[in-house]
C-alpha cells in the first residue's frame, strides 16, 4: 500500500512539473511574440509614422522632416536594422520556448533567457543615460518592461519543471 502512494505521489509530481514547464514556456513565448509586435511597430513607424521610435516624436523639438536628409536617412537605417533585431530576437526566443523548453530541454530554457537578456541588457541602460531627447516612457518602454515580466515568470514557473525532466 505504501508503494503504491508513493508511486501516485510521483506521478502527481511529474504531472505537475510538466504543468509549470508548458506554463512557464507559454508564459516565456508570449513575450518573445510582444518582441516581434514591438519590432514590427518600429519598423512601421520609421516609413509611416513620426520617423523616430515609439514614444518618441520629436528630436528637440525637431520632427524627421526638419532634419538633414542624410541624417534622417541614416536614423532610418539605424531603426530598420534595430527593428529587424527585435523580430529575430523575438522570433528565436518564443520557438525555443515553445518547442523547446515545452519539452524540457534545459539548452532552450538557457537559450532563451540568454538571448533576451543580452537584448535587454545592451539597450535598456541607454534609455536612463542623459536627456538628449525626450521620451513617453510609458510607450516607449512599457511594453518592453511588461513583456519582461511575463518572460521572468515564465522563467521562473518552467525553471523547477525543466531541471526534473
Amino acid at each position: 500500500m505504501a508503494t503504491e502512494q508513493s508511486v501516485t505521489d510521483e506521478q502527481g509530481e511529474q504531472v505537475q512539473f510538466e504543468s509549470q514547464v508548458r506554463n512557464g514556456a507559454a508564459l516565456m513565448a508570449l513575450p518573445g511574440i510582444a518582441f516581434v509586435g514591438y519590432g514590427i511597430v518600429f519598423l512601421v513607424l520609421n516609413f509611416v509614422g513620426s520617423g523616430f521610435e515609439l514614444g518618441v516624436s520629436t528630436l528637440a523639438g525637431m520632427t524627421a522632416a526638419d532634419l538633414d536628409p542624410t541624417v534622417a536617412y541614416y536614423i532610418s537605417h539605424l531603426h530598420v536594422a534595430t527593428a529587424a533585431f527585435i523580430i529575430s530576437t523575438g522570433i528565436a526566443v518564443a520557438g525555443l520556448s515553445w518547442y523547446g523548453v515545452r519539452q524540457g530541454l534545459t539548452w532552450a530554457w538557457a537559450t532563451a533567457i540568454i538571448s533576451a537578456v543580452v537584448g535587454l541588457a545592451l539597450a535598456l541602460p541607454m534609455h536612463w543615460t542623459g536627456d538628449a531627447f525626450a521620451h513617453d516612457w510609458v510607450t516607449h518602454l512599457g511594453p518592453i518592461y511588461l513583456a519582461t515580466i511575463v518572460f521572468i515568470v515564465g522563467v521562473v514557473l518552467s525553471y523547477r519543471g525543466v531541471q526534473t525532466t
